[in-house]
């Protein structure tokens, strides 16, 4: 087989377009901000809002090609992912891999389809397609979303073995085949690292382990942050003053020595990860118990089968996720799964220096809509401390909290991206991105090919995690 270029036979006509677009775009950007400075003097339209509108002379002309040539270029793309999808690897590396996430494709149209579809039935959610830099940050979370799900579960993305290594494929550029005789797919579609493993399924692979770790461990992490920030908040005091001292004492220590001490080989040898999850993932049992309780308490029947239909699969869940053979806790003989000893770690780790942030967070949020009429109204009904808290405080917080828990898992990924970076925590040959990028640096001067798709990968998740926050927080903000 001979090597892929990177467009193949969709460069025959695509690839002179975008030469041509993408530079006029970028000219007319450069001068519509360079005309920004200066007032317009031509041409004056009134919008139904009163606000004033240019509509004649240069910068009307500007808005007008900026407006085209951003079309022109989505229309252009649209084609480059049409093209890819009907012509595979004979679209170059680029069709190869647009082939490759059909699935993730087809899941993502899905997706928005039915969402735009339904979005004024849908609260917050459905806001979110009303604004334009959150539908693309949304876009850009669910597209590694659906690559996790379909490479980890479904393996239908990744072309070879992530940790497999090839004959002849050391380092070598993206697009070269695979020797014959190996059955599969037959090329390296974004070329091999320094131990021939193929960089494009190190890279599909890697998403499901950031996928996997970050949205839960943030999660579990605003489980602890809301469980002690809201008593704190609303009742203050002694209890305040005590968590918000051990809150700040977590805070005050440098966060990635706090990751290294937490994840060396002696500091594991003693347990002390392991108890750490004893305490911590204690938390969300904590907070589903008093949230069922508080609501259906003058509901005795209701009450307990929600509590037993709840807690009980979350509390083998619990006993299972903290139990593990041949450590400091091998207690529980129903394991029904069993975490890798650098995965809890790390999960360990980044609940543990999340929850203070969430905490202070939760509290503040709390010690202001404490005040609020409706809190009033509540008491005044003879509702109960959590049954405030939680029932009237906490709904009125979800906007501050669903923006800081998107940004929250960025940073999150940002941290695992730098644990692995520095081989902390997950195994070496783990094809998580941080380890990937770290391989791929030592050859950085002659092979860039290894550590740029990784870090590509980490740079559009987190950016399409700000996004959403910044659109989240847009739409949270006209309610």
């Amino acid at each position: 087989m001979d090597p892929l270029t990177w467009t193949g036979s969709l460069g025959t006509v695509l690839d002179p377009i975008l030469y041509i677009l993408v530079p006029l775009f970028a000219l007319v950007v450069v001068l519509r901000v360079l005309l920004s400075f200066f007032e317009p003097d031509t041409g004056m339209k009134a919008n139904p809002d009163g606000t004033l509108v240019a509509t004649g002379g240069i910068w009307g002309g500007l808005r007008m090609a900026s407006n085209l040539l951003g079309l022109a270029l989505i229309a252009l793309l649209a084609a480059y992912l049409l093209g890819g999808i009907l012509l595979g690897a004979s679209g170059g590396i680029v069709g190869g891999m647009i082939r490759r996430f059909l699935p993730v494709w087809i899941a993502l149209a899905a997706t928005f389809a039915l969402s735009i579809h339904y979005k004024r039935r849908l609260g917050l959610y459905g806001k979110l397609f009303d604004s334009t830099i959150g539908m693309i940050g949304f876009a850009l979370v669910m597209f590694w979303v659906f690559t996790a799900l379909f490479a980890g579960v479904f393996d239908l993305i990744a072309t070879h073995d992530p940790v497999a290594q090839l004959s002849g494929m050391k380092n070598k550029v993206p697009g070269t085949p695979t020797p014959t005789a190996e059955a599969g797919f037959g090329w390296y579609l974004l070329g091999g690292d320094n131990l021939a493993r193929d960089v494009f399924s190190r890279m599909v692979k890697g998403s499901t382990i950031v996928m996997a770790i970050a949205p839960l461990a943030t999660l579990f992490a605003f489980m602890v942050g809301i469980t002690l920030g809201l008593p704190a908040g609303y009742y203050g005091g002694k209890l305040d003053t005590v968590l918000s001292f051990l809150a700040n004492l977590i805070l005050a220590f440098p966060v990635i020595l706090l990751f290294y001490l937490l994840v060396t080989p002696e500091i594991i040898a003693t347990g002390l990860p392991q108890f750490m999850a004893v305490f911590l993932f204690i938390f969300p049992l904590i907070f589903v118990a008093v949230l069922i309780h508080s609501r259906f308490r003058t509901q005795p029947r209701k009450n307990i089968t929600y509590l037993v239909v709840l807690l009980v699969p979350m509390a083998l869940a619990y006993l299972s996720l903290i139990n593990e053979p041949l450590s400091k806790i091998d207690f529980w003989p129903l394991d029904l799964f069993d975490v890798p000893g650098g995965i809890l770690v790390v999960f360990v780790s980044v609940v543990f220096v999340n929850s203070p942030t969430v905490f202070r967070i939760v509290r503040g949020l709390t010690m202001d809509i404490k005040t609020r009429d409706y809190v009033a109204a509540a008491q005044t009904r003879g509702e109960g401390p959590w049954y405030v808290m939680l029932w009237e405080i906490l709904p009125n917080a979800r906007g501050p909290l669903i923006v800081d828990f998107c940004l929250r898992i960025g940073y999150t990924t940002i941290l695992l991206g730098t644990l692995g970076f520095f081989g902390l925590g997950l195994p070496p040959e783990s094809p998580d991105w941080g380890t990937t990028i770290n391989e791929g640096r030592r050859l950085l001067a002659v092979y860039m090919h290894p550590a740029l798709p990784p870090a590509l990968a980490l740079l559009s998740l987190v950016l399409g995690l700000n996004l959403l926050a910044d659109g989240l927080r847009e739409e949270s903000l006209r309610d």
